[in-house]
């Protein structure tokens, strides 16, 4: 009898191997697919502040993919944009917060809708980001830089929590060469910045701090590309026009 039901018992077992496998696969599936949705939810258009009509079609995994700039583009390279943390703390001193207080999508301006924070920042505050990136792999003979397509207004960048440069003025890309903050594994990539908006020296346009009428919507923060560029240590820095 027992020989007999071997062949069957042999069979059930495989059933439920293949059973498992099967449950385990939908779980697994279900858990991935929360994590991804919870994800997307940790991001939402904040109000109506600085909106288009195009606003609905940003995707918060990848805002602004292209390369950001018309001349010069280079192949290795690396786009920065996305989720960050923020905090907007007191401007009395320099330390990096212990706590974040949310995620911010850059490249938009902390009071924009599209950022997801749609606050005010002002004079009295510091506006902190927090992101990592892994570092290209090969970069033997390389320069590693990277590059701000725009900041308003005075920022500071840390890398690794080294001081690796500053910047001042709301308009002009810039970029710093971070090759020598690089260390094994993630890097973190921290920026503090100041913006008076209209209680300050600084060009400002038309920002001010209660828009109205022809005025507009303090912009503060970074609102324009960050990304990674290794470059030969002989590379083209610009492009002058003499004609």
């Amino acid at each position: 009898m027992k020989v007999l039901l071997q062949p069957i018992l042999k069979k059930l077992n495989t059933m439920n191997a293949v059973k498992n496998r099967i449950v385990f696969t939908v779980l697994f599936g279900l858990l991935f697919f929360t994590q991804v949705v919870i994800g997307q939810d940790s991001w939402k258009i904040a109000g109506d502040k600085i909106t288009t009509s195009w606003s609905a079609f940003v995707d918060p995994k990848k805002p602004l993919p292209e390369y950001p700039r018309p001349q010069m583009q280079r192949a290795n390279w690396i786009n920065l944009n996305g989720l960050w943390d923020y905090a907007i703390r007191p401007n009395t001193g320099n330390v990096k917060p212990s706590a974040f207080d949310g995620k911010i999508l850059v490249p938009f301006a902390a009071e924009s809708a599209l950022s997801g924070v749609g606050k005010t920042v002002g004079k009295d505050n510091y506006l902190w980001y927090r992101t990592s990136f892994a570092a290209p792999r090969d970069l033997k003979s390389k320069r590693l830089l990277l590059q701000f397509g725009a900041v308003d207004w005075d920022c500071t960048v840390y890398i690794n929590e080294k001081e690796a440069g500053k910047h001042r003025g709301g308009y002009d890309p810039f970029y710093f060469d971070i090759t020598d903050f690089i260390r094994k594994g993630k890097q973190e990539l921290v920026v503090k910045v100041w913006d008076p908006t209209d209680d300050g020296p600084q060009p400002r346009g038309k920002q001010v701090k209660n828009p109205n009428s022809i005025w507009y919507t303090a912009v503060t923060g970074i609102w324009q590309t960050v990304w990674l560029e290794a470059v030969n240590a002989a590379h083209i820095q610009s492009i002058i026009n003499c004609s």
